[in-house]
Protein backbone atom coordinates (compact mmCIF):
# COMPACT_ATOMS: atom_id res chain seq x y z
CA UNK A 1 0.00 0.00 0.00
CA UNK A 2 1.14 3.56 -0.75
CA UNK A 3 0.35 6.75 1.19
CA UNK A 4 0.22 10.00 -0.81
CA UNK A 5 0.69 13.15 1.29
CA UNK A 6 -0.13 16.73 0.33
CA UNK A 7 0.12 19.77 2.60
CA UNK A 8 -1.28 23.26 2.02
CA UNK A 9 -1.81 26.41 4.06
CA UNK A 10 -4.75 28.81 4.36
CA UNK A 11 -5.51 31.85 6.47
CA UNK A 12 -7.01 30.76 9.80
CA UNK A 13 -10.23 32.62 8.96
CA UNK A 14 -10.58 30.48 5.78
CA UNK A 15 -9.79 27.11 7.40
CA UNK A 16 -13.40 26.07 8.02
CA UNK A 17 -14.52 27.07 4.53
CA UNK A 18 -11.57 25.27 2.94
CA UNK A 19 -12.37 22.11 4.90
CA UNK A 20 -15.88 22.25 3.42
CA UNK A 21 -14.46 22.85 -0.04
CA UNK A 22 -12.21 19.79 0.28
CA UNK A 23 -15.26 17.75 1.31
CA UNK A 24 -16.97 18.77 -1.96
CA UNK A 25 -14.01 18.41 -4.33
CA UNK A 26 -10.78 16.52 -3.66
CA UNK A 27 -11.99 14.09 -1.01
CA UNK A 28 -14.90 12.61 -3.03
CA UNK A 29 -12.75 12.41 -6.15
CA UNK A 30 -9.95 10.66 -4.27
CA UNK A 31 -12.37 8.24 -2.64
CA UNK A 32 -14.09 7.54 -5.94
CA UNK A 33 -10.90 6.64 -7.79
CA UNK A 34 -10.39 2.89 -8.24
CA UNK A 35 -7.50 1.70 -6.09
CA UNK A 36 -8.08 4.28 -3.34
CA UNK A 37 -8.30 2.78 0.14
CA UNK A 38 -9.29 5.90 2.04
CA UNK A 39 -8.53 9.53 2.74
CA UNK A 40 -7.60 11.36 5.92
CA UNK A 41 -7.83 15.15 6.18
CA UNK A 42 -5.77 16.68 8.98
CA UNK A 43 -6.01 20.33 10.03
CA UNK A 44 -4.04 22.46 12.45
CA UNK A 45 -4.99 26.08 13.08
CA UNK A 46 -2.22 28.03 14.75
CA UNK A 47 -2.32 31.79 14.99
CA UNK A 48 -3.30 33.24 11.63
CA UNK A 49 -2.64 30.06 9.61
CA UNK A 50 -4.49 26.84 8.93
CA UNK A 51 -2.38 23.92 7.75
CA UNK A 52 -4.02 20.99 5.97
CA UNK A 53 -2.49 17.60 5.28
CA UNK A 54 -4.31 15.10 3.08
CA UNK A 55 -3.24 11.49 3.28
CA UNK A 56 -4.69 9.19 0.66
CA UNK A 57 -4.04 5.46 0.71
CA UNK A 58 -3.62 3.48 -2.50
CA UNK A 59 -3.32 -0.13 -3.65
CA UNK A 60 -0.68 0.74 -6.25
CA UNK A 61 0.89 3.41 -8.43
CA UNK A 62 -1.71 2.61 -11.09
CA UNK A 63 -4.46 3.83 -8.78
CA UNK A 64 -2.53 7.01 -8.07
CA UNK A 65 -2.07 7.58 -11.81
CA UNK A 66 -5.83 7.28 -12.30
CA UNK A 67 -6.21 10.25 -9.95
CA UNK A 68 -3.04 12.28 -10.53
CA UNK A 69 -2.10 11.55 -14.13
CA UNK A 70 1.24 10.29 -15.42
CA UNK A 71 3.41 12.35 -13.03
CA UNK A 72 2.68 10.74 -9.66
CA UNK A 73 4.46 13.45 -7.71
CA UNK A 74 2.56 16.40 -9.19
CA UNK A 75 -0.05 17.92 -6.87
CA UNK A 76 -3.57 18.29 -8.21
CA UNK A 77 -5.66 21.42 -7.65
CA UNK A 78 -9.25 22.53 -8.12
CA UNK A 79 -10.64 25.85 -9.43
CA UNK A 80 -11.29 27.51 -6.07
CA UNK A 81 -7.98 26.47 -4.48
CA UNK A 82 -6.48 29.83 -5.50
CA UNK A 83 -9.11 31.55 -3.36
CA UNK A 84 -8.10 29.65 -0.22
CA UNK A 85 -4.48 28.52 -0.44
CA UNK A 86 -1.58 30.80 0.43
CA UNK A 87 0.82 28.52 -1.43
CA UNK A 88 0.27 25.64 -3.84
CA UNK A 89 3.11 23.15 -3.57
CA UNK A 90 3.85 21.54 -6.91
CA UNK A 91 4.75 18.15 -5.46
CA UNK A 92 3.35 15.56 -3.12
CA UNK A 93 5.22 12.85 -1.25
CA UNK A 94 4.64 9.10 -1.42
CA UNK A 95 5.45 6.58 1.28
CA UNK A 96 5.35 2.81 1.36
CA UNK A 97 2.92 1.86 4.14
CA UNK A 98 4.58 -0.71 6.36
CA UNK A 99 1.82 -0.88 8.96
CA UNK A 100 -1.78 0.33 8.94
CA UNK A 101 -5.02 -0.31 10.84
CA UNK A 102 -6.75 -3.49 9.76
CA UNK A 103 -9.67 -1.46 8.39
CA UNK A 104 -7.51 -0.09 5.55
CA UNK A 105 -5.32 -3.11 4.77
Amino acid sequence: MIARLWTGTTRARDAEAYAGYLDMTGVPELEGTPGNRGVMVLREVDGDRGTFTLISLWDSEDGIRAFAGPDLTRARYYPEDDRFLLTKPERVTHYEVLQAPASVR
